[in-house]
């Protein structure tokens, strides 16, 4: 298994294990939305698009993919400290952020089988954040 597409999740988990993180949200307007999450492997590259949407704008994505025989469950804490989406800013509120990684030959050989998903976390500009442990879902397949 590519230890690129794993390995940074993991070590946020450990970087995290015990730090508490400050600041409570306060009433404020929704949180940001993830819609059309979509995800595409071929050997050589995964790519991850999705529509976000948030009142206050779009800062970032960051995007994990991991395979369900992992059982790896990422949380929204770790996902900081993954890689980040492109975001292109088709309006005010409204970005739709790409994420692609290439994988060497050797890494694609290595990848298991099967099913594995894609998660996200949404970050708008007033600092509202929206995970979504399960974004996309695609099949590598030999």
């Amino acid at each position: 298994m590519s230890k690129r597409i794993v390995i940074p999740s993991l070590i946020g988990a450990v970087a995290l294990g015990g730090i508490a993180i400050g600041g409570m949200a306060s009433a404020a307007p929704a949180k940001p939305t993830l819609e059309n999450g979509s995800a595409h492997y071929a050997a050589g590259s995964l790519t991850f698009t999705a529509k976000v949407t948030d009142d206050s704008g779009v800062q970032s994505l960051k995007v994990l993919a991991w395979p369900k025989s992992s059982d790896l469950k990422p949380t929204a804490e770790e996902m900081a400290h993954v890689e980040s989406a492109t975001c292109k800013k088709s309006t005010a509120e409204t970005s739709v952020c790409t994420y692609t990684l290439k994988v060497t030959q050797e890494e694609a050989a290595d990848l298991p089988q099967g099913t594995w998903y894609v998660s996200a976390l949404a970050t708008a500009k007033d600092r509202d954040k929206t995970f979504v442990p399960e974004a996309a879902v695609f099949n590598v397949a030999r």
